[in-house]
């Protein structure tokens, strides 16, 4: 019984020494098959266009495209940017008149950028996002007052707004829940999150019962991000520099606070000017960007309750009103609005401390970053 296991076994080291050398061989030449390629957008508002990088497995990037707005002459006042789930287009949000959504198809191979079309969005949109379902775009628009849903056409392309609902003052961001059931909407100057539900199916939203959540007055909720786990949202206030995080309860869409902290550095002086927020996919560290100070400060996130532990903070690029984490968590890109330039730092996969990497130059008045993983 034991003589075909050993004539199996015989062979097993030798299959095993071709694969391994099949696989370093591969690895040297670089075209080791399945190996996702790294690519990074920054939406430039005042050259009215978008920096294609290319990022390595250490951080470097290498600048592989600028991609023009067509059919769009004013600059805005920042350009906002959402892709697609199934990673196959591209959109960015037009502030200026006419107000459009611009989309661009992204080549699965070299991650560069090809315009498909323009469609249009109801007003000057601080923020856009694609729900899960990959049909619908929401967008916020801070001067408007309004929050709206423009249905996407099969190729990508915005189709004429589906609705568009008044908000309290100052709508700055709109995003779906984690399972798309349900969409929210901060109003930086009414201090509330407005809360629908979303019918994916039908393409509709209904103000919830209640219909939004207050926040302290004269806070200014800008930006939010879910926990990986969808337990949580953590909310960033422009106005006062704080902090919040919620427990996330799915099955109603309530938000429950738990903490209040700050994104503000120690020692700070001024007048508080919260940026941007965002999570590394893992769920362990967050970081939240400050325009007054030219910052960057990192938590450590406790998975079971939630809560925050400020890390530190570390000097960032002029005005950092964008930035994001990579697909892999392993670094930060931020960039600065009046320094025309991005900076990307490596992630402390320990702590979660940020170490300065390397700066590149983009476009004018850079505001947003978007990574993607390709194919």
């Amino acid at each position: 019984m034991l003589r075909p296991t050993r004539r199996i076994a015989s062979k097993a080291p030798r299959a095993a020494m071709a694969t391994t050398l099949f696989a370093a061989l591969t690895l040297i030449s670089g075209v080791h098959a399945g190996m996702a390629e790294t690519f990074a957008y920054v939406g430039n508002a005042d050259s009215n266009d978008i920096s294609v990088f290319k990022m390595t497995a250490s951080g470097e990037m290498t600048p592989v495209q600028t991609a023009a707005f067509k059919g769009v002459d004013k600059p805005g006042s920042s350009t906002p940017l959402a892709i697609t789930p199934d990673h196959r287009v591209l959109i960015a949000g037009i502030r200026s008149q006419p107000y459009l959504a611009v989309s661009f198809a992204i080549d699965p191979k070299t991650g560069q950028l090809s315009h498909i079309g323009n469609g249009p969005l109801a007003d000057s949109m601080a923020n856009i996002a694609v729900d899960h379902s990959g049909k619908f775009l929401f967008s916020a628009s801070y001067g408007g007052n309004k929050v709206a849903l423009n249905p996407l056409l099969a190729n990508g392309v915005a189709g004429e707004p589906k609705q568009v609902i008044p908000t309290g003052l100052n709508a700055h961001a709109f995003l779906p829940s984690p399972d798309n059931r349900f969409a929210f909407a901060t109003n930086l100057g009414s201090d509330q999150v407005l809360s629908f539900a979303f019918d994916a199916t039908a393409g509709t939203l209904t103000p919830s019962d209640p219909p939004a959540h207050k926040v302290p007055e004269k806070s200014g909720p800008r930006h939010f991000v879910f926990h990986p786990n969808g337990k949580f949202v953590y909310l960033l206030h422009e106005l006062n520099g704080d902090l919040a995080a919620f427990t996330y309860e799915a099955k109603g869409g309530a938000w429950d606070e738990i903490q209040r902290t700050t994104a503000l550095p120690e020692g700070f002086s001024g007048k508080p000017w919260g940026a941007d927020i965002h999570i590394t996919p893992d769920g362990r560290y967050l970081y939240a960007s400050e325009r007054t100070t030219n910052t960057l400060t990192a938590y450590k996130v406790d998975a079971t309750s939630g809560k925050l532990t400020t890390i530190g903070s570390v000097p960032t690029e002029k005005q950092p009103r964008g930035f994001n984490v990579d697909p892999s968590g392993r670094y930060l890109a931020a960039v600065g609005e009046l320094s025309d330039s991005m900076t990307v730092y490596a992630i402390d996969q320990s702590s979660g401390a940020l170490a300065k990497l390397k700066s590149y130059p983009t476009g004018k008045k850079p505001n947003w970053v978007e990574f993607l993983n390709l194919p």
